[in-house]
């Protein structure tokens, strides 16, 4: 068996992904019903795995699809964990997202990629950051979520509580990157920590506080103030990257005074 370079990526990345979990090969091998003598040889490269042992081992430490192809191309095998061009969707996925943006009208709703980019928003959404952006020129064709919530150019001058609400998103930004190990959200952390005024001490969050399961954001310019529950939601079992890797940010008022702005802001609109 070859002991060269690429002999060896798959088992470097079985140790990353068993390490990055916290996992002990013992704790492996009795979540994937396997030896630990076998663990060990896989990760030493004396043993090499079938295509259904390295799902299996993957799958039981929730490992992105992402990560899950790269490792099955690391092994030796074809990923069959479709990776699309771009970000071309499915036919039923393209339509179940325009009609959950059509759904939610008047109301605020956009879809992300994992790295925040804002792929398609709803009418509402045009609507609220047009209302709530300071320099609208200063907006980049592909802007990013983060960059509309931590630029001062953008959507934080008017974010009341700006530094709690900033904080709890960087926590959950640090949290999923703790969990993909994806290097596009390292390079989110560091664009949010470059802002101006974002304290030090926020790349060092503190793990143990639990975070809710989503977010309020409350904004207010001039006598436009208007309340939101940001809830955040993903595909189940998605099979493929580009779906998995998709959010789908949600904004429901909090008070009949936020309904009121958005119903007024689409009749404006009109």
């Amino acid at each position: 068996m070859s002991t060269g370079p690429s002999s060896q990526l798959f088992p470097a990345l079985l140790r990353y992904w068993r390490t990055r979990r916290g996992l002990s090969q013992l704790d492996l091998a009795l979540e994937a019903d396997v030896s630990s003598r076998h663990i060990s040889f896989l990760e030493s490269g004396r043993a090499r795995p079938s295509r259904d042992m390295v799902l299996r081992l993957l799958s039981v430490m929730s490992v992105p699809l992402r990560a899950q192809s790269e490792a099955l191309t690391a092994a030796g095998f074809d990923a069959d964990v479709a990776v699309p061009c771009g970000e071309a969707l499915r036919p039923e996925v393209d339509r179940a997202l325009a009609q959950m943006m059509e759904q939610h009208e008047p109301f605020p709703l956009a879809v992300l990629a994992v790295d925040g980019v804002v792929l398609r928003q709803n009418r509402g959404a045009s609507r609220l950051f047009r209302t709530f952006i300071a320099e609208p020129e200063a907006v980049p064709e592909r802007v990013d979520m983060f960059s509309l919530l931590f630029d001062p150019r953008f959507m934080r001058p008017y974010i009341v509580e700006w530094a709690s609400f900033a904080r709890s998103v960087a926590s959950r930004v640090h949290r999923e990157h703790l969990h993909r190990g994806d290097a596009r959200l390292a390079g989110v952390l560091e664009r949010i920590f470059a802002q101006p005024g974002v304290p030090r001490d926020w790349r060092h969050p503190d793990f143990s506080i639990a975070l809710p399961p989503t977010l309020q954001l409350t904004l207010e310019r001039g006598n436009t103030r208007v309340a939101f529950l940001v809830a955040v939601t993903t595909f189940s079992t998605p099979g493929e990257v580009t779906v998995d890797e998709l959010r789908i940010e949600s904004c429901f008022p909090l008070d009949d005074a936020t309904r009121a702005v958005c119903v007024r802001l689409a009749r404006e609109a009109e």
